[in-house]
């Protein structure tokens, strides 16, 4: 969490020094109105589970043969490109949490979309860091999300119910495969979450590995459903080496 002193401290330095668009490198906001206005929405139709933009709308390839799939449905807000794309790098690594809120209201939007307004939500969990991890970066940018997110809309906030206790080597560069094999039984789910509808939020959805192994350990400790909720995904499915992949 972002202390009161720190927001003062950011907010007098940003008096003193304008803050520049992360995206487009103007002067006057972090990320300015002409990017924000310029994200680009996921093409439809897409798959009903994974949201993969497809030709058509019945399930995807990847979906299809997925016999237990432990997320319902999961959903990214945009592609993961530009002017998006530099803005969450700037969350996710250039220490810039600033950007937490200005990024959660394509959150908040996203839930009032046709694909949201027959799920029920009891509890929001932002998918975790490990501890390490954590403690290096001194925040968690799907947390941040996440708390813009509940505020704006009033949903319960529950960062505490999963952890992550295996210190996965980062996903860049891995295959589909490799990225399940990596955050595979990663994560423990706090019991308190039995017979919740869980939502979970992320930042980027790539190949859904990290979100599906979140979704594992939910529904073992008793969770009704899980629905995943993302900033950005890649347009394509990707593949090793694959430049969107981060």
């Amino acid at each position: 969490m972002i202390s009161s002193l720190r927001r003062t401290a950011l907010t007098l330095a940003d008096l003193v020094f304008p803050p520049s668009c992360v995206a487009c490198g103007q002067p006057g906001a972090l990320f300015c109105d002409a990017c924000a206005q310029a994200v680009a929405p996921i093409p439809q139709p897409c798959c009903p589970r994974c949201g993969q933009p497809q030709a058509g709308a019945a399930l995807c390839a990847s979906c299809v043969s997925r016999v237990d799939d432990p997320i319902a449905m999961a959903r990214a807000v945009a592609l993961f490109a530009e002017p998006l794309r530099p803005a969450i790098h700037a969350l996710k690594y250039a220490n810039q949490p600033q950007l937490a809120p200005l990024l959660g209201r394509y959150l908040v939007a996203a839930l009032a979309s046709p694909a949201w307004q027959n799920q029920i939500i009891d509890v929001v969990i932002p998918v975790p860091l490990h501890a390490d991890r954590l403690a290096s970066r001194g925040y968690n940018q799907s947390a941040l999300l996440a708390r813009h997110l509940c505020h704006a809309l009033r949903l319960p906030l529950e960062p505490d119910w999963l952890v992550r206790h295996r210190d996965t080597r980062p996903q860049v560069g891995l295959t589909l495969e490799q990225r399940d094999v990596n955050v595979h039984d990663s994560f423990t789910a706090q019991l308190g979450m039995a017979g919740k509808r869980v939502l979970l939020i992320d930042d980027v959805y790539t190949t859904g590995a990290t979100l599906r192994a979140c979704a594992a350990a939910a529904r073992d400790a008793g969770a009704a459903a899980i629905y995943g909720l993302t900033l950005a995904r890649p347009l394509l499915q990707p593949h090793m080496h694959d430049p969107l992949t981060i």
